[in-house]
Order: structure tokens, then sequence, then C-alpha cells
């Protein structure tokens, strides 16, 4: 069975069970990024990540209840339209204003991550009077096309014909979630990269220490010893700026900019752990079923989500240019 056929067949059905196996909504924050990692470390095939650092915290912020079960996250533009139009309002256009929320949706969420493994989507766009809203969107409501990343995970897109959207299930928020959405994102894709590198050093290191090569185990050469060192390095440069983000959590000050840190470092780490880890394998750590395969593939794949290396480090360079020259010792040094 090929990798995405083995992707789609975990995700369908949908769990019954998805809802026991969560943790409390009160968890820690550290205790849910380490789940995180722990998915990613097992290939875990459902939306963990998702659900635990982004839709959840996010249907707290804006005072919706948390479904239960697993639950994914899109963004996107939309057209978007309130569903009962305030006629005698004078502010804006015409349809600017509604006598409730409600909504009626229309258009096309892409790549939105194990959209066919959940029951509820959390969905964050433009709102018919300007400014951001989010909403729940139930599996019934929409039309599903089957897509996948590199690694065959689900990444399929949601075609919204007309939603009716009741105005219990969506509430305005402020731009500033729109951020939290887009770094809590990232800080899930860097967990999920850290547990994975885990994994690739696991794999490499029981790999060199068996395969035997003129008379002796690979791991006996140096120069694997050396290949191996960078590996575990780059790993742990990856788990140390996860657990920083992840410690920050609790403190908003910080948590943005440390998220950021954590994804930019597992972007740039992802390169150089799989180079090193295919590099020791050799061609069968590329064959179908290989171990190593299912975590490089994940890795190549996460690290362009929700924004990539280059644009996290954009917006590190961003804020700590804002902060001026006062600030920017405190920032390299965590002061």
């Amino acid at each position: 069975m090929s990798i995405e056929s083995r992707a789609e067949s975990a995700a369908e059905p949908r769990s019954e069970h998805a809802a026991e196996a969560l943790p409390p909504l009160d968890t820690a924050p550290t205790a849910l990024v380490a789940l995180a990692r722990e998915a990613g470390y097992r290939g875990t095939p459902t939306p963990l990540a998702e659900t635990l650092l982004v839709a959840r915290p996010l249907l707290a912020a804006a005072g919706l209840a948390v479904p239960d079960g697993q639950l994914t996250v899109a963004a996107g533009p939309l057209d978007v339209r309130f569903t009962h139009v305030d006629t005698d309002s004078r502010v804006g256009p015409s349809g600017a204003a509604g006598t409730d929320d409600a909504l009626r949706v229309s258009g096309t969420l892409h790549r939105v991550p194990w959209a066919r493994a959940v029951e509820t989507a959390v969905v964050l766009t433009e709102g018919p009077g300007g400014g951001p809203v989010l909403f729940l969107l139930e599996a019934t409501e929409w039309r599903q096309l089957a897509g996948t990343n590199l690694a065959g995970e689900p990444r399929d897109d949601l075609v919204l014909l007309d939603v009716a959207v009741p105005a219990e299930r969506v509430r305005r928020v402020p731009a500033a979630l729109v951020r939290e959405a887009a770094w809590r994102s990232g800080l899930a894709r860097a967990a999920l990269i850290a547990g994975a590198a885990r994994r690739c050093v696991e794999l490499t290191v029981d790999h060199t220490s068996a395969r035997v090569q003129f008379g002796r185990p690979l791991s006996h050469f140096q120069a694997v010893k050396q290949e191996e060192a960078k590996l575990v390095e780059e790993a742990a440069l990856v788990a140390a700026a996860v657990e920083a983000a992840a410690a920050a959590l609790s403190e908003p000050d910080s948590a943005e900019f440390t998220a950021w840190l954590a994804a930019a470092q597992a972007a740039a780490s992802v390169a150089e752990i799989t180079r090193i880890a295919h590099q020791l394998h050799g061609a069968i750590g590329f064959t179908e079923l290989s171990p190593l395969r299912l975590a490089t593939t994940r890795m190549w794949s996460w690290r362009d989500e929700d924004g990539g290396e280059r644009a996290w480090q954009q917006r590190i360079g961003r804020h700590v240019l804002d902060g001026g020259s006062g600030g920017l010792w405190q920032q390299v040094t965590g002061g």
C-alpha cells in the first residue's frame, strides 16, 4: 500500500473516539507542545497539532465553544455576506451591516490539513463589514476536493456554495487573533518537525550501528561519526527552539516572537537533517516503506506550510527593526 493510500485510509472514517483521546482544555501549553512533538515523532495520521495548538486556542480566544473531537484550521479570501442585511444602516455601502452576525459564505479554501478526518473546521477570513471574522464550518457544509502533500497527508480543498453559517457560530475578531493564528500554525509545524527530527536521529543511529561494511559497523568510521554529530546537533537546535516557544506560551508578550524563532529554526534545519539521514542510510532510505522516508517527506512538506523559512525570518527581522536598537540586545540574548 502506498503512503498516499495509507494516509487516506487512516483519515477515513472519522474516529468516534477522537474526543476521548484529546487532553482537557485546561492542559498546560508545554504539555500540548510535547504531544504535538510526539505526533511528529510517530507520524500520527491525525490533525493533533492543528487541534491542540491552533484551533482550540483560537476558539477559546474568540469566545466560541470548543467542539468535541479533532479540528482543522483554514484561512483565505471568501465571498462573505450577511444573511440578514440591516437595510436601515447608513454606515458603509449597502450590505455592510447586518442585524446579526449570521453569514452566507461561498468560495474555496485551499489545501486544508486533514479536512477529510474532521467533523468541524475553524475558518478565518475577511468579514462583510470589514475586519476579520472567525466561524465554524461543519463537514456536511463543504464539498471536498481531495489532495495530499509530498508525504501523502491529506491537504484538501473545501468548496463552499452559499453556505449559511448561523450567528452563534460566528465571531468578529481583532487583527491580533489573525496574527496569533499565523504564529500558532508555525509553532505547530515546528513541533511536528522537532518530533520527526528525533525520529531521523534514532533511525540513523540504529542503521549505522547495525550496518556492517569492510568488517565493522558504519558508526565506527570517523566520517560517519562526524555526520551523525551534525545530525544530532541540528535536531537539538530545533528541539531547544520549540521548547523555548512552548515555555513562552503562557507569556503573551513573548509568545509570538519565540514561536517565530521556533518556526524559522525548524524550517532552516530540515534540509541538513534530511540530507544527513538519507546520506547515511543510502538508497534504502528512499524506498516506499522505509520509516526514514515517512519522516523526511513529512518534514519537507511541513517546512513549506504556514509560511516557510524565509517568511518566518522576515517577520523576525521586522520585529527586531521595529523594536529599535535599544531592545536588540535583549532580543538576541533572551534577556
